[in-house]
């Protein structure tokens, strides 16, 4: 029987997950022999139809726009896991914990102080003329001074077999019910691959969340009230926003199931009107409360931001946190690291030119065919523009525009994503693509907690690097594999934590 992979040819120039060189699986992927030893392209093709089957049955959907429409298609799932080593996640956990607490002080500076400006570490003018700097909040210190209590980082890992940072979101960072959902689904799908592995769980994640959550509520006592508030069932991740409420047990709320009462928000209701603590809102800034940003918002609260301000309740993550999503600011996240925390950045950036810099700006127009050109502001792979993929008409057309405005723009080396065996079905064959990873960092008013893994997206298109749901792409699931020298704690904690959410969901079903 002719093997999966037995046609599988390695990308030239690419650091290639599974394989060190042809048909030699890296010593992380030794259970790729499992899962192909004894299945066919005909009975892979059928579980992937399964495992396709799974996701609409759930629901697991996403917005898919194009130049002229949007579509609710499934998420794109590949059955082949994206497998990291103990020893890779330990830097990586290492390196999300250093650098969000970096920016959570970074944020409080700003806002408060502005040291690191008057220091001229970061130029001034940068952080405040971003259109996600709010005025409203300078002087105001959150609970735990904790800003982005919930931060998405995308990292690649480049040709060279290292990992780099491409940029933070840090407003409503998505994608996180993906990983729990491709986890259950591969595990009903492949329950076999599960035999006998030491990977760690991301089950705990909903629970974290909801810890974390309430450690930031302004008044600490036993009965807190924390609600997840969404724009509404035709947001793109809308998906997410009802898996994750209903993961926590909170509710699900849009703008006018809320109202501010003498600087207190509470929740409409049958009954009694019930006043909440903690506010997890998945929409942006400009949305969020009609007397301070765009009044003609019907997504957001009224007078929200006057309750917040007067410490009455908490909103995850706090207004203003966008001035770190800005690319142009997040280049100075290592400046930040070692001027904060007096240490080198445990995981570099990777490298970036600054368009208003004069300096970068030439750069960039003499070396552009080399580079990509991304906007500061955009996410979703919106805007990004990879030049050696143009004509010349083409890029003499981003130049003017980079000219004309260069706050809005910063560039990058064409960093080589690794490539990682995907199964593709028009071609019925396995084939390498590009993938990134996006880790999920919470932050408490006490603890911290990095999501083991996280997102692995993965550029369907052939020779893609734009790796988001949004422009086509798909996903794996991440299995961080334990250090043996822990196993046996995390497996006690892990059966202990499963018994528990057992009873916490029989006592909501009660």
């Amino acid at each position: 029987m002719e093997s999966l992979l037995s046609k599988y040819k390695l990308k030239p120039n690419c650091y290639d997950e599974v394989f060190i060189e042809e048909e030699q699986y890296r010593s992380e992927y030794s259970m790729m022999d499992q899962l192909i030893s004894k299945m066919d392209f005909k009975t892979y093709k059928s579980l992937n139809e399964e495992a396709k089957l799974s996701f609409l049955n759930q629901g697991i959907t996403y917005a898919l726009y194009t130049a002229t429409e949007s579509t609710e298609t499934i998420f794109p799932f590949d059955l082949v896991p994206r497998v990291i080593s103990s020893s890779d996640w330990e830097v990586l956990e290492k390196g999300m914990l250093q650098r969000n607490k970096a920016l959570n002080i970074f944020i409080h500076d700003v806002y408060n102080d502005g040291k690191i400006l008057k220091d001229k570490i970061i130029p001034v003018e940068l952080v405040k003329s971003s259109k996600h700097y709010v005025k409203e909040m300078e002087g105001f210190s959150p609970v735990g001074d904790i800003y982005c209590q919930i931060c998405g980082t995308d990292l690649i890992r480049h040709s060279d077999g290292n990992f780099y940072i491409l940029e933070d979101n840090l407003r409503s960072p998505s994608g996180v019910s993906y990983v729990l959902s491709n986890r259950v689904t591969l595990s009903r799908t492949l329950p076999h691959l599960f035999q006998g592995k030491l990977i760690h769980p991301v089950s705990q994640y909903p629970n974290e969340l909801l810890r974390t959550l309430r450690s930031v509520s302004p008044q600490q006592k036993l009965d807190i009230t924390c609600v997840l508030l969404t724009p509404g069932q035709y947001n793109s991740a809308y998906y997410e926003h009802s898996f994750l409420a209903k993961q926590m047990g909170i509710e699900l709320v849009e703008g006018g199931d809320l109202f501010v009462e003498n600087d207190f928000v509470y929740m409409n209701s049958i009954g009694p009107k019930k006043k909440v603590d903690v506010i997890y809102r998945r929409i942006d800034d400009a949305f969020l409360d009609p007397h301070v940003f765009r009044k003609d918002s019907m997504l957001g609260v009224p007078g929200v931001m006057k309750a917040y301000l007067k410490g009455n309740v908490s909103i995850v993550n706090a207004p203003g946190t966008g001035i770190s999503d800005d690319k142009a600011v997040c280049a100075y996240v290592p400046d930040m690291i070692k001027y904060y925390l007096g240490e080198e950045p445990i995981i570099s950036n990777v490298p970036t030119y600054i368009c208003e810099r004069p300096q970068d700006l030439q750069y960039t127009l003499d070396h552009i065919e080399k580079l990509v050109v991304k906007p500061v502001d955009m996410s979703g792979g919106y805007g990004v523009t990879i030049m050696d993929t143009l004509s010349k008409a083409e890029v003499e057309e981003v130049k003017e525009k980079i000219k004309a405005n260069p706050r809005e723009f910063i560039a990058q080396p064409k960093m080589m994503l690794s490539t990682h065996a995907t199964y593709i079905e028009d071609e019925n064959s396995f084939e390498p693509r590009h993938i990134d990873l996006r880790t999920f960092t919470l932050m408490g008013k006490d603890f911290s907690y990095v999501l083991p893994g996280g997102l692995s997206r993965v550029a369907l298109k052939k020779d893609s690097l734009i790796v988001n749901s949004s422009q086509g792409g798909g996903s794996k699931d991440t299995w961080v594999i334990m250090d043996p020298v822990h196993a046996d704690t995390h497996s006690h904690s892990q059966s202990q934590s499963q018994g528990h959410g057992q009873n916490q969901s029989q006592s909501q079903g009660k």
